[in-house]
């Protein structure tokens, strides 16, 4: 009886020893570290039979980590850890099987979302808190080297602050649930996953360390780079995996067929048969390009005869006989040309087809603000009015200089209205203290103007360049005021606003949106953007807001708004690289994207990113500085509760937000965007973007104005973004997409105008009386939306709802 309970017990113990928990077995060990307070030898094995260091303690622990077995501390150099184009001379198909990733049913992204919860937590201190970083630690090192660099990569990409702060966490991870012989040395742990880097210690940046002179942050900062320039690799890798790549770099760049060559084009135009491209339809095509210049042409002769004494008469073009024949052939060469672009998707990238375009694009600009006056919509003429003053009061000259622009200008012709400052006070909500102000500077009151006097103000007003304002004064096209012909599109348009929004429940140009939605039937869905966050979430509410709009089954359009037209485009290039779904949705004849509109693109950065990013990192090292010079006067726990604040700010949720909000506004975050974009070529794209002035500024928007022109020694700037960088291609990258999307960019004038234009409540709490008196945000809205829609309509490109519609798929330009 007494050996059957002794065998008993035994069965016992060794069941409860194998099905107890790992929480269980670490609190007892906590409570009994005697018992297993043993020596470790080389491998990491302790002397008690069956108990292992996890991989992570026997990284730790070694004191010679290249002693250990299958590590290779020049694994950098070692063609094991290169991809194939690192090393063309060794065979693909090994090479190919020397980068790896490791068998971990966690990717990279996995390990760091989860990492990154651990360091972000406001419950560190918690056992299970810190049991999960240790499993997840262990995971890492589990795996091979190129594992620990790709998990690091994708908590920092694409820029090193994210990095430099978790790194700055990790290093000083809680350990205090473990006993000390089995609490990590992150320095070793961390130096063991990136060999030939040396991990900062905190202690020697402190007064009295032996680099107390240097800064720890810095020292950070220098370790995350190179971390991220040896993720380069994966992060190539994890593109060629996860995303459909429809080319190559030295594929031909798709063209109109009118300037192509045959024997080229099925090299790049997928989708389409031989009979596309046989003898018949190309006589066919050169016809209708053909007939298209001729009727712009004869429309242009006909047209600048008729307005050659236009002025003079005091007349609306809609009485003129002659003005109304000159409107019909103008309509027949919209006509013709929707006909080009119906045999060849690609011809509006011709220069003749492009200037007719951005000419139409500009005369509607000026029919938009000219509706508006007359209809007094959105207070526009108090805001012309208010523009019409505060040009008349500039100081007068022949020749200015603006931001290295020289800007000539016949007084007799042009107001004088650029960049010189203005005291003048136009008091709103009473009309006679306005007319008295116009009578002072000898304006009329815009609603007293003959059509052509105000068509001539408008164009003086809202458009910057001179040669622009000269080239758009004498077009027959904005002379004639010709509007498009009744009925409703068969479009709708998915909204993505700025960095700061209310996503879908935003309010920005709500009054223009109902009046298109009236006036032409173009339904408007808002993407649910968050404010400050990164590209990537805000394009994926945008795609959300796409398959919305496919349930309404009509073709759709873009319109990116600031940081909304960087996730417009990402949101695009996702879904041409991704699923078959998502690419047949965006390809779609029937519900497909058809066009895009940027206001004011901070899709190539700002230089308020770089300027900000390094006022940051050196307010950091100043602080750092300040800290040392205290540790003479604050005890040591002091200095350490306070480092810790620092930190919990820096792990905090918010604060990476925060940075992967701003990543698009620096030039690391745009090129990582831009480099492996993919975008299509048969969407045309145009542009809204301005140049700041003195009486077009908003007083909340003095300060940020004066930053931008002075830290960019430019003043050619809307308070955001520069004129430059404000188009609708990358500017900063060249590669084989850039080169499509500038053939699709139409451009568009400069106007006279702030970044915060299409708002009007939004920011009616820092409006002030300054605002109000020169109506800043009183301007015409949609100038904005309706010149886009109405100029893609003109050409065909948008159909009218009583059309047929063919059912066969549009091909594919890649």
């Amino acid at each position: 009886f007494s050996a059957n309970n002794e065998f008993g017990s035994q069965v016992t113990n060794l069941k409860n020893k194998s099905t107890r928990s790992t929480l269980t077995f670490l609190r007892k060990r906590q409570i009994f570290p005697s018992d297993h307070l043993r020596n470790v030898n080389s491998m990491g094995h302790m002397e008690q039979p069956g108990f292992v260091l996890s991989p992570a303690g026997q990284m730790a622990s070694q004191h010679n980590l290249s002693g250990m077995v299958g590590f290779d501390v020049d694994v950098r150099n070692s063609v094991s850890s290169r991809p194939p184009y690192l090393n063309p001379s060794a065979p693909k198909t090994t090479m190919l099987e020397k980068y790896n990733l490791g068998d971990s049913l966690l990717g990279p992204l996995d390990v760091a979302i989860l990492l990154q919860a651990g360091l972000t937590s406001a419950m560190k201190g918690s056992t299970v808190v810190q049991l999960n970083q240790r499993m997840l630690l262990d995971l890492i090192a589990s795996q091979p080297k190129t594992f620990a660099v790709a998990v690091l990569a994708e908590i920092g990409a694409p820029g090193t602050r994210a990095l430099s702060s978790a790194l700055m966490a990790l290093l000083e991870l809680e350990q205090n649930s473990f006993t000390p012989v089995h609490r990590l040395d992150m320095h070793t742990l961390l130096e063991s996953w990136l060999p030939g880097l040396k991990l900062p210690r905190r202690e020697d940046y402190l007064a009295g360390g032996r680099w107390a002179r240097q800064s720890y942050y810095e020292a950070l900062q220098s370790v995350a780079k190179s971390v991220l320039e040896d993720a380069e690799i994966y992060l190539a890798f994890k593109s060629y995996i996860q995303r459909v790549r429809h080319n190559c770099e030295n594929d031909p760049i798709p063209c109109a067929r009118e300037v192509c060559n045959p024997l080229e084009r099925q090299c790049y135009v997928s989708g389409q048969s031989d009979s596309d491209f046989s003898e018949t339809s190309t006589s066919q095509l050169m016809e209708s390009i053909n007939s298209a210049k001729e009727y712009i042409k004869k429309a242009d002769d006909r047209g600048r005869r008729a307005i050659a004494n236009l002025p003079q008469k005091k007349t609306n073009t809609k009485e003129l006989d002659e003005c109304h024949t000159c409107v019909e052939l103008y309509r027949d060469a919209f006509r013709a040309c929707a006909s080009v672009l119906e045999l060849d998707p690609l011809a509006f990238q011709v220069d003749w087809f492009k200037e007719f375009y951005r000419r139409n694009y500009n005369a509607l600009m000026v029919k938009s603000v000219h509706d508006n006056v007359r209809q007094n919509v959105d207070n526009a003429r108090e805001w012309l009015d208010a523009l019409r003053i505060g040009s008349q009061k500039t100081n007068k000259g022949n020749t200015q200089h603006c931001g290295g622009w020289k800007l000539s200008r016949d007084d007799e012709q042009v107001d004088d209205s650029f960049l010189t400052p203005t005291s003048l006070q136009v008091k709103r909500n009473v009309s006679s203290d306005v007319g008295e102000e116009l009578r002072k500077v000898n304006v009329t009151p815009c609603q007293e103007l003959s059509e052509q006097d105000l068509v001539d103000s408008i164009i003086d007003n809202i458009f910057f360049d001179f040669s622009e304002k000269e080239i758009i004064r004498k077009d027959p096209l904005v002379r004639f005021l010709i509007s498009n012909a009744p009925g409703q599109y068969n479009f709708t348009i998915v909204s993505a606003m700025g960095v700061i929004t209310e996503g879908k429940r935003g309010l920005e140009l709500e009054s223009s949106f109902k009046r298109l939605k009236e006036e032409r039937g173009v339904d408007t869905i808002r993407s649910d953007t968050a404010s400050v966050r990164s590209v990537e979430f805000n394009a994926s509410k945008i795609e959300e807001a796409t398959y919305a709009a496919s349930l309404i089954n009509k073709p759709f359009g873009f319109l990116g708004y600031s940081q909304g037209a960087a996730n417009s485009f990402t949101c695009e290039s996702l879904m041409r690289s991704g699923t078959p779904m998502q690419q047949a949705l965006l390809n779609s004849t029937k519900n497909g994207l058809i066009c895009r509109q940027l206001l004011f693109s901070a899709a190539n950065g700002s230089i308020h990113g770089p300027a900000t990013n390094a006022k940051i990192h050196k307010l950091f090292i100043m602080c750092e500085d300040a800290f040392k010079y205290q540790q003479g006067y604050f005890s040591r726990a002091f200095i350490s509760t306070v480092l810790d604040m620092l930190n919990q700010v820096m792990d905090s949720a918010a604060f990476h937000k925060l940075v992967g909000g701003t990543q698009c506004f620096l030039p690391e975050g745009c090129n990582a965007f831009w480099r492996e974009s993919q975008h299509f070529a048969h969407v045309p794209t145009t542009v809204m973007r301005g140049v700041l002035e003195d009486h077009t500024t908003p007083e909340s928007l003095e300060m940020i104005t004066n930053l931008l022109s002075k830290q960019s020694g430019s003043a050619l700037h809307d308070s955001q973004v520069h004129v430059y960088d404000a188009v609708g291609h990358p500017v900063y990258i060249k590669n084989r997409n850039s080169c499509i999307l500038e053939a699709c960019d139409m451009g568009g004038a400069i106007h006279r105008t702030h970044h915060w234009s299409p708002l009007a409540n939004e920011v009616e709490f820092v409006r002030t009386k300054k605002d109000v008196d020169q109506a800043t945000f009183a301007c015409a809205k949609d100038r904005h939306v309706f010149p886009w829609v109405d100029v893609n309509a003109r050409f065909g490109i948008i159909h009218y709802v009583e059309e047929e519609h063919s059912n066969k798929q549009l091909p594919s330009f890649e």
